[in-house]
């Protein structure tokens, strides 16, 4: 233990971090830059904020505070010691309605205040895209704006007074009138009343540099909206009583579009005089699919508020009227609201990659100009990107001239980067000339404080320096960022990963096979951080029960990127080795939600699968990886063996299934479920009625559909043959030649019974234990065993949706080489797409009941949900399927040591959607897993839509006199 965190340990009362994980998580934010810290500090109060400045200030070392670690230029990472307020200093303090302030903590989360203010009918004004994981604390050093600033300004619009601990341990109370501050200043702002009057542009969005100018007498020496936007560099936040608006009782939300961005940025400043709640931008070449929106190749996004849907929807249409547009839309219900904003809130994350899938990265985000400008601003802009051979895709705030733009820099290659500073010192030059500033939100950071001069010049960033200098004479405070900063093009994130790709596993096509680029994906936008899930969306529910850093998507990412650095500068130094890693990804469901979820398409579960199968290639693996790993084998030993109802009753002898467990790593709290005593292609052997002829579709006897709910394979035998579709197994044997009949009736010849019977597998456990040399071989038989199948045009239909989700993607990824996994890939149906895509004129029997349950996590992020929603509203089954994870995920809740992690994401939404459904709901779960979870945490039975809608059929059959097979 260093003398620094033995120091730290005796005076603070929150966590100190100086392990290799703990100062992983926090050396990069969302931003190109990436420093190493010492450690890491959790206070838990300002005393202990006061604690650690005094310690560091003994060492000489710097302080960092950081939030969300959000950051776009790198103010967020250091190499001292980093303050994380969020685990604790993360409350409203106190909220009143009458005065309409509230009281907040550093760490707080933007939406747990708007959750706060919600019920008094108010909100906090500035609502960046990130409000989700964004803090209070990290929005005030950056003087945060969001989507709407032209209604409600930036966040130092809404500092009333802010409490502050400097590096030298005073505690100040900042406020206007002076209040709270320093020595010194008030003599510095005396002696440059002249400079500060004249040298700050004009414009609404202006972040860059210190706002010396809000301590003018004529803006009432207001100390603490100075303090807003110094990124941690003069003193540390420990509390904030911030000003709150009214909210709008009802809005609507106008979106117009033109013929190209440079026409919607014109436009933009024209509709502020009919004062909307905000005017973003965003063109066609950011938006996967325009379906959506209205006609043209660039948008507008006008919110207008009201009293009533009427009188906001009047203000929206009298926008339209005004507006020279070649299409407009505009929407009053919350969801279509919520859809549309979606798109522009993503965006974020979507502008990393280029539409070709290339890599952009940020470090010219958010340059911002008089609105009135934006346009001529935009066509500069783009010329001068393509001089320098550079692409990138505009949005942002057009109502206040702000854009936002990821860039595809090349940060790899030292001409890339020598040519990322030439660009980046142009740029500077043109956003000056345009009155503009460097930043119009996320600050300058590393990423644009070395070009201040260009914007300010060089006197007024020697003023900047005194006045730093005043606050912190030390620089123990954030030091390199805003005043001597470090050079721009140093300190890049990637300059110690490897050049060469590293030999993996899967084919990771997205990205060029190379795990490394893989893993770049994550550039910290911090979506996996949000505290709840809304609607559908599932990611990520291991950090949303354990709220750490570590079990977050983005943690993860960040552990494999040192990992992947290793030697060459990385903090975990033994590769796939790594036990720090290991531990890290352990919590990780495999749920795939940020496959989905993630704005740039990070798939942990495939992440953690490569780890697991590097990391325990030649040693001894965990019990559970061979238990539950190796799930089908055991499986079909059983169903051999005709041991079914041996191992059923074994299992209900407490002190035989504890030992079961003990062996198998299962966890203590599980109860193993029962074998069928018939599998589902022993019913069908022994079935004598066979469906409609025609052509035949596959119908998948998945693991736990064969071995452990065969009823959900009866039942969607009986649903598909009702709706006129030819139902047929895979078949069995190595088929030189197609079948005859079913799938499964075959002219043998020698060679194939020389080669035997063999089953189908998705080889999905064997993946999610990381198995993966295990897995190609089963993937392999399997694609030999449908050989002849995949001649034909045959469909696929899938009933469980994780090995639907592993066929339709794993398979694909682990035999990138076999062009048969991609057309096996390619068949691939769920049961409701089938039922649409092969019987479009069949119309279910109408149930007329809700329903609850959850979108299987594996559906909501590879097959997507959208003719399973159709078809329950065709059989009448109305209301919305929970978001999140069941918890179980397969092996994961069976796992020792997982079980209160797997509890506490049932309880996300799964189960209080349960409990509050009413009585004669019916309860959907088409994952075994999401049954299972069901029924041992809430004594409820979950069913397949299969099941659901063979027993109507079997209902109105029995109603009718018919008789069914």
């Amino acid at each position: 233990m260093t003398d620094l965190e033995a120091d730290l340990r005796k005076v603070v009362r929150g966590e100190v971090g100086f392990d290799v994980t703990s100062r992983a998580l926090v050396t990069m934010d969302a931003s190109n830059y990436r420093r190493v810290p010492l450690g890491v500090v959790a206070p838990r109060d300002a005393d202990d904020v006061a604690a650690v400045l005094e310690v560091c200030r003994t060492h000489g070392v710097p302080v960092v505070p950081r939030g969300g670690g959000t950051s776009i230029a790198g103010q967020a990472t250091g190499t001292g010691v980093v303050l994380d307020f969020t685990r604790h200093m993360n409350r409203v303090l106190a909220l009143d309605a009458e005065a309409r302030t509230a009281v907040v903590q550093p760490g707080l989360v933007l939406d747990r205040l708007q959750d706060a203010a919600a019920p008094h009918g108010m909100r906090f004004g500035p609502d960046p895209s990130t409000h989700s994981r964004c803090t209070l604390g990290g929005m005030i050093g950056n003087n945060s704006c969001g989507s709407h600033s032209v209604a409600w300004g930036t966040t130092a619009d809404s500092v009333a007074e802010l409490d502050v601990v400097t590096a030298r341990g005073q505690r100040l109370r900042l406020g206007q009138g002076w209040s709270g501050a320093p020595t010194g200043l008030r003599e510095l702002v005396a002696g440059e009343l002249a400079r500060l009057r004249t040298g700050f542009p004009e414009l609404p969005r202006r972040i860059s540099g210190y706002a010396l100018d809000a301590l003018l007498p004529e803006h009432r020496a207001d100390v603490a909206r100075s303090f807003c936007g110094s990124e941690g560099t003069l003193g540390v936040l420990t509390e904030a009583v911030v000003r709150l608006v009214e909210a709008p009782r009802a809005r609507a939300l106008a979106v117009l579009g033109y013929a190209d961005e440079g026409a919607a940025a014109e436009a933009a400043a024209g509709l502020l005089v009919h004062r909307p709640l905000t005017v973003e931008g965003m063109a066609a070449d950011l938006v996967p699919s325009a379906a959506a929106l209205p006609r043209g190749d660039a948008w507008l996004f006008v919110e207008t508020g009201g009293s009533s849907d009427g009188e906001a929807r009047a203000r929206a249409e009298e926008i339209v009227r005004a507006a020279d547009v070649l299409d407009a839309l505009v929407v009053t219900d919350r969801a279509g609201q919520r859809a549309l904003w979606r798109i522009r809130e993503d965006a974020s994350g979507t502008a990393t990659r280029m539409p070709d899938g290339s890599e952009a990265w940020p470090g010219w985000e958010d340059c911002a100009v008089p609105p009135q400008r934006l346009g001529a601003y935009l066509r500069d802009f783009r010329g001068l990107l393509v001089s320098h051979g550079l692409r990138g895709t505009p949005y942002g705030h057009f109502g206040d001239g702000c854009i936002h733009v990821r860039i595809d820099f090349d940060l790899l290659t030292g001409p890339g980067i020598a040519r990322f500073r030439r660009f980046s010192e142009e740029l500077a030059d043109l956003v000056a000339a345009h009155g503009g500033s460097l930043s119009g939100e996320h600050g300058d950071g590393q990423a644009r404080a070395e070009l201040l001069p260009r914007m300010y010049g060089e006197e007024m960033v020697a003023l900047f320096e005194r006045a730093k200098g005043i606050w912190d004479p030390d620089d123990l405070l954030n030091p390199g960022m805003l005043v001597r900063p470090a050079p721009l093009d140093t300190n890049l994130r990637f300059s110690v990963l490897p050049r060469e790709p590293v030999e993996v596993a899967f084919g990771y096509p997205a990205d060029g096979g190379d795990f490394s680029a893989a893993v770049r994906r994550c550039v910290g936008v911090a979506k996996c951080r949000t505290t709840s899930a809304t609607g559908s969306a599932v990611m990520c529910p291991s950090f949303r029960a354990t709220g750490e850093e570590e079990h977050s998507t983005r943690g993860r990412a960040r552990l494999l990127h040192e990992m992947l650095a290793g030697e060459a500068g990385g903090l975990v130094t033994d590769g796939w080795r790594s036990e720090e890693v290991r531990e890290a990804l352990d919590l990780c469901l495999s749920c795939k939600g940020c496959r989905s979820d993630c704005p740039v398409g990070v798939d942990m579960a495939t992440y953690k699968a490569e780890f697991l199968h590097h990391h325990y290639a030649g040693r001894r693996r965990p019990a559970a990886h061979h238990s539950m790993g190796r799930l089908p084998m055991w499986l079909r030993w059983v169903d051999r063996m005709r041991a079914a109802a041996v191992v059923n009753a074994l299992a209900s002898v407490r002190p035989l299934a504890s030992v079961a467990k003990r062996l198998g790593g299962i966890a203590p709290e599980r109860r193993i479920p029962k074998v069928a005593t018939e599998t589902f292609s022993r019913w069908w052997d022994r079935r004598k009625a066979r469906g409609p002829g025609g052509d035949p579709i596959i119908l998948w006897p998945d693991t736990f559909t064969e071995h452990l709910s065969p009823s959900v394979g009866q039942a969607a035998v009986r649903v598909l043959e009702a709706a006129g579709l030819r139902v047929v197994l895979p078949p069995t044997v190595h088929l030189e030649k197609a079948p005859v009949g079913d799938g499964r009736t075959v002219a043998l010849d020698p060679v194939s019974l020389l080669r035997g019977r063999g089953r189908v597998c998705c080889g999905l456990t064997y993946v999610s234990t990381g198995q993966l040399d295990r897995a190609r071989t089963v993937l392999r038989r399997t694609l030999d065993l449908m050989a002849p199948v995949l001649e034909t045009s045959t469909p696929v239909v899938v009933l469980e949706p994780s090995c639907a989700a592993a066929l339709r993607t794993d398979l694909p990824e682990l035999l990138h080489d076999d062009p048969r996994a991609a057309r096996l890939a390619s068949r691939v149906r769920t049961f409701a797409e089938a039922l649409e895509q092969l019987a479009p004129g069949w119309r279910p029997p109408a149930l007329d009941q809700p329903v609850v349950g959850q979108t299987h996590c594996h559906q909501h992020a590879v097959l997507g949900d959208l003719a399973d929603r159709r078809l329950r509203e065709a059989a009448g089954l109305t209301g919305d399927l929970a978001g999140g994870c069941c918890g179980l995920a397969g092996n994961f809740g069976f796992e020792k040591g997982h079980f209160e992690v797997s509890r506490a994401c049932a309880e996300d939404q799964l189960l209080p959607s349960v409990r509050q459904a009413p009585e004669d709901a019916v309860v959907l779960a088409d994952g075994f897993s999401c049954r299972t979870q069901l029924e041992q945490l809430a004594g409820v039975r979950g069913r397949h839509l299969a099941e659901v809608l063979a027993e109507a059929l079997r209902r109105g059959e029995h109603a009718s006199g018919v008789g069914g097979p």
